[in-house]
């Protein structure tokens, strides 16, 4: 064959084979449209509605707005969010496959550690296992054929969140037709669980109360019921005297012993009668304190006309009515060296070393007595270091001026934030216990009761009861010598506010101290953060908590059959029906305020649901269900387990239901992310 023969005879063979391969492209491009459908990239979707634990989810991004890269490999296509995170994906049955490259980004820059999770209509249809930064990354083929709702999840390792940076590259859903859809989480309605309070009394509150003789006393009776009310009081000490028409009791602690007193509270509507002890002593805060703190609403931004607002909305929403009682301030009120708010900013301390209220807080014994006149009490808060968290003045070296001071303004609690402590314990006070390789290390338990100490005897010498608080975020296991150095409850941990997403998992730590908990020595996991809260990564102002409404419910939950402190931490200016629902039910609160004090037992019962079982003084039990799982779980309470032979009777304390009495074990259905609070009582 000629030359010129054989080249034309292997273009057109070239040609025929382009368009075979050309062909052979645009059916592999079209094979999904042909069949009626087409794919769709993850990150194309409404990521508005995935939830996580740090950050948003990121489009085409990692969670920290850089590429995503995993193995070594940039993607370019992908969703970037953080453990622990879901995505909902509604597809109505008309998807086909579910494909991506998942694993820790390259680039997160710590320990991370996530297991990555498809699940399809309450079934687990694959799992990546655990997945660290550095592992080559996993590919995910997931068939979808009938699957009406799809749910990607990121779970941390049982090691917390820290720099679990989670991408799902190129991930895409292959669809029949139609296209997915992002949703809320199941369960996420704003239901209303518990009934509104009928206009009769009904006194709540604990039954036993603590004081020291001698001191200032003041008490106001929680009461709910139809205003206005007659109260009345029989066996109250000389020193006491009862306002009939607030139910505000004043005056002066009786001599040392236990006052039996019977309360009453009538109006048209009825009566109720309730026995309250009165226990004249050195122990303090005989049930968990309850109150509202200002911080995590609104951090560096708050003023006196705030706090005022705060103990007025306390009474007129009724949370007064049900045990709350004290307003507290956090930090900022003080001056600092310098701040973004000139208002904030001047001298620390007068002539004679008297700490100093910034311009925001004009008159500091003024606020205190407008909080006392409502029959609630004050708080406020200062840090054992030279400044405070915030960069405003603290304690050091002036720490028996500022008790004397607090209590001369009249304030009644006092947090003590361990903030800038660490450097005086390094390398500061030569009168107190150093560590010079505190950062590397040592004996550092006396550093670390010292200050607490210090603090501790200063305020006993007051003529005040003041509560102390020691935040010092659980450091030393403060839990086992927090009470012998004059505190009353301790942080076990850190801020709650950075980690939201893992309630459950603070809360059962925290339930592993449970035995230094009790009257007068609570562990406290910090703040209730629902409602209105601001972003406390950048201190923002309120917005809606992130939280679903079940987990709101177990938030609550938790901490009530904890035995925690209950400090409310959203906008008192910004409650609605729903949050002052969860706040509000006085029989979860009077599980937390029953005088056993016990922190109730954590008995796990898969990977996703556990109990947590509490003695209550009354000889019964309270039980909760919990259910971590993003799928509804039937949970059972064997007797064993709960601790109850013969017959008992059953309440369901969120919704006011009695229930069908059991005899041995409890079974109660649990929402996603939610919670069944049961109260059993022995039957006869």
């Amino acid at each position: 064959m000629p030359a010129s023969l054989r080249s034309n005879s292997k273009q057109m063979k070239h040609t025929r084979n382009n368009r075979i391969k050309g062909t052979a492209l645009m059916v592999c491009l079209g094979f999904t449209a042909c069949l009626g459908g087409e794919t769709v990239p993850l990150d194309s979707l409404d990521l508005t509605f995935v939830r996580q634990g740090y950050g948003k989810a990121t489009a085409g991004r990692c969670v920290t707005g850089a590429p995503i890269v995993l193995g070594g490999k940039t993607f370019h296509q992908g969703i970037g969010s953080h453990a622990n995170s879901t995505m909902w994906i509604d597809l109505d049955g008309n998807a086909r496959r579910f494909l991506a490259t998942v694993g820790v980004d390259d680039n997160c820059n710590g320990p991370g550690s996530v297991i990555f999770r498809v699940v399809a209509d309450d079934r687990e249809l694959w799992q990546s296992g655990v997945l660290r930064p550095g592992d080559p990354p996993k590919p995910v083929d997931v068939a979808l054929d009938g699957v009406r709702q799809l749910l990607l999840e990121t779970a941390d390792a049982g090691d917390g969140i820290s720099h679990d940076h989670s991408d799902w590259a190129e991930a895409r859903i292959e669809m029949k037709q139609g296209k997915p859809r992002t949703i809320p989480a199941p369960g996420d309605e704003r239901v209303i669980l518990t009934p509104k309070p009928g206009p009769t009394p009904r006194i709540c509150g604990p039954s036993i109360h603590g004081a020291h003789p001698g001191h200032p006393f003041l008490y106001r009776i929680p009461c709910q019921g139809l205003r206005p009310i007659e109260f009345s009081a029989e066996g109250l000490p000389s020193s006491l005297k009862l306002d009939a028409s607030t139910g505000i009791i004043t005056g002066t602690t009786p001599p040392a012993g236990t006052y039996k007193i019977t309360l009453h509270a009538k109006n048209p509507h009825g009566t109720s009668s309730r026995v309250f002890r009165l226990a004249a002593g050195d122990t303090l805060a005989l049930t968990p304190p309850m109150g509202w703190n200002h911080w995590y609403v609104h951090y560096d931004r708050i003023t006196d006309t705030l706090m005022r607002q705060a103990a007025d909305v306390m009474v007129s929403t009724g949370m007064a009515d049900v045990g709350y009682q004290y307003v507290n301030i956090d930090d900022c009120w003080m001056n600092a060296p310098s701040h973004k708010d000139p208002m904030r900013v001047g001298p620390l301390r007068d002539e004679s070393g008297r700490m100093l209220s910034n311009k925001h807080f004009p008159d500091m014994k003024g606020l205190a007595d407008h909080i006392h006149a409502k029959g609630l009490k004050a708080g406020l808060y200062t840090s054992p270091g030279r400044f405070t968290c915030a960069g405003f003045a603290g304690s050091y070296g002036h720490e028996e001026q500022d008790a004397a001071l607090f209590s001369e303004w009249g304030f009644d609690f006092l947090k003590y934030d361990w903030c800038s402590y660490s450097n005086i314990a390094e390398k500061g006070d030569p009168t107190a216990p150093q560590v010079p390789n505190w950062s590397k290390g040592g004996d550092r338990l006396p550093a670390m009761k010292y200050p607490y100490q210090v603090m501790g005897d200063a305020l006993r010498k007051q003529p005040r009861d003041i509560l102390l608080n020691h935040c010092q975020y659980g450091m030393g296991n403060v839990w086992e010598w927090g009470a012998v150095v004059g505190g009353h409850c301790w942080r076990t941990a850190g801020d709650l506010g950075f980690e939201l997403d893992r309630i459950a998992d603070v809360a059962v730590t925290n339930a592993s101290h449970r035995a230094w908990n009790g009257p007068g020595s609570w562990n406290d996991p910090d703040y209730i953060q629902i409602g209105y809260i601001g972003n406390a990564r950048g201190m923002g102002e309120p917005e809606p908590c992130p939280l679903s409404p079940n987990e709101q419910y177990a938030y609550m939950s938790l901490w009530s059959l904890s035995a925690a402190p209950l400090f409310f931490s959203g906008d008192m200016g910004n409650l609605d029906e729903f949050t002052l629902n969860i706040l509000c039910n006085a029989e979860v609160i009077e599980i937390n305020q029953d005088a056993l004090g016990q922190c109730g037992a954590v008995v796990p019962l898969t990977a996703k649901t556990f109990l947590m079982i509490k003695d209550l003084e009354d000889g019964g039990k309270a039980v909760g269900f919990f259910n971590r799982g993003d799928q509804s779980a039937t949970m059972t309470a064997p007797a064993s387990v709960i601790g109850l032979s013969g017959r008992s009777r059953v309440r369901d304390v969120w919704r006011h239901k009695d229930l069908l009495g059991i005899e041995g074990s409890a079974t109660a259905q649990v929402p996603p992310r939610g919670v069944v609070v049961l109260r059993l009582t022995k039957d006869g």
